[in-house]
């Protein structure tokens, strides 16, 4: 955990990475992969359901808001402090199949845990208001989204940890198919749970909350399927879905995770863009990006920070890196002047 990086290393990482992206795509075959975004998402979770991405149960540990017992900190809220010991969780690569690398961690349980790649834009909206002019949640205390949710892999390890009796937890991904998987399962809830179907990348495609309705907006590993120049736009909608005091919570690729470097020449988008064999995109993030997407969206930074893993395969003798990025952004009381 948390290995740093010799000069050395990272001047090779950006020789790989200027390799892999000095031939870019044609713009029509860019425009393609945009205008299809939907379609390679809903074939990849046809092909794959559930099976691929884990629970990932690791979110306690890095983000214990998801937790029940939630305690309330010297600014008021009712989350918990927490510090960069929270990130020290013993993780292992996994697989790594047409481009998506799977993380398998290990807990007190054995259980197994994958990162994931989620989705977004484009996708169909739905008539998501009740009969009677309310919304689904509108009785909760506590109301979390998870943007970008594919399959469940962590709207039911939350569900099935936190049993708060005021929890309601919203989920959304623009795969119709995603959705229908996550609709379909045993442990889905009405009750405590809605799951809707979300083009992220339309402001008109609406939510089922108002603005200011809720305290933990959630992307794991799914701002980085967006079209880079698209992102601004949607980290400031989540931004206003915020009450006063609430957080998003962000994991996510960072530059020279492992991933990056074993995309070929010709599968490069844009700079730190890459489109993968099954025509699903990741972007690589550095930690001065991210910072300007959410302070530029009004929001104000509780935790921002690089995590490098060191993977070795001692039967192939190879050293493998991952590079993810953890970050907390908060809605501040009162806005800012």
């Amino acid at each position: 955990d948390n290995v740093e990086w010799s000069e050395e290393q990272e001047a090779s990482a950006r020789r790989k990475v200027e390799e892999n992206s000095s031939q870019l795509l044609p713009q029509e075959k860019q425009e393609e992969y945009e205008v299809n975004a939907k379609k390679y998402w809903d074939d990849f979770y046809k092909i794959h359901e559930n099976g691929f991405f884990k629970d990932r149960h690791w979110l306690f540990t890095e983000f214990p808001e998801l937790a029940p017992n939630r305690s309330s900190n010297p600014n008021g809220d009712s989350r918990p402090e927490f510090s960069n010991k929270e990130e020290s969780s013993s993780e292992r690569l996994g697989r790594c199949e047409n481009g998506h690398c799977s993380l398998e961690s290990r807990t007190e349980s054995e259980l197994k845990v994958l990162e994931t790649t989620p989705e977004v834009c484009p996708g169909q909206g739905r008539e998501l208001l009740q009969e009677d002019g309310g919304y689904p949640g509108s009785a909760a205390s506590y109301r979390v989204l998870e943007v970008g949710c594919g399959a469940g892999n962590t709207v039911f390890p939350i569900l099935q940890t936190n049993n708060d009796p005021g929890l309601f937890v919203y989920c959304c991904d623009f795969s119709t198919t995603a959705v229908d998987l996550v609709q379909n399962n045993a442990e889905y809830d009405s009750s405590r749970c809605f799951a809707f179907v979300h083009d992220l990348c339309n402001d008109q495609s609406p939510f089922p909350m108002p603005e200011e309705s809720l305290d933990i907006v959630i992307l794991i590993f799914v701002l980085s399927a967006i079209l880079p120049e698209k992102m601004q736009s949607i980290v400031t909608r989540l931004g206003r879905l915020l009450k006063p005091g609430g957080r998003i919570l962000l994991r996510d690729y960072g530059r020279y995770d492992l991933a990056q470097l074993r995309f070929k020449k010709g599968q490069c988008l844009s700079e730190n863009f890459y489109v993968r064999g099954d025509g699903t995109r990741v972007y690589f993030f550095t930690q001065d990006e991210l910072d300007h997407l959410f302070t530029t969206a009004g929001l104000h930074k509780i935790q921002n920070v690089v995590d490098r893993r060191l993977q070795v395969n001692r039967g192939k003798q190879m050293t493998m890196y991952r590079v993810w990025i953890q970050c907390k952004y908060h809605k501040p009381a009162t806005p800012r002047p």
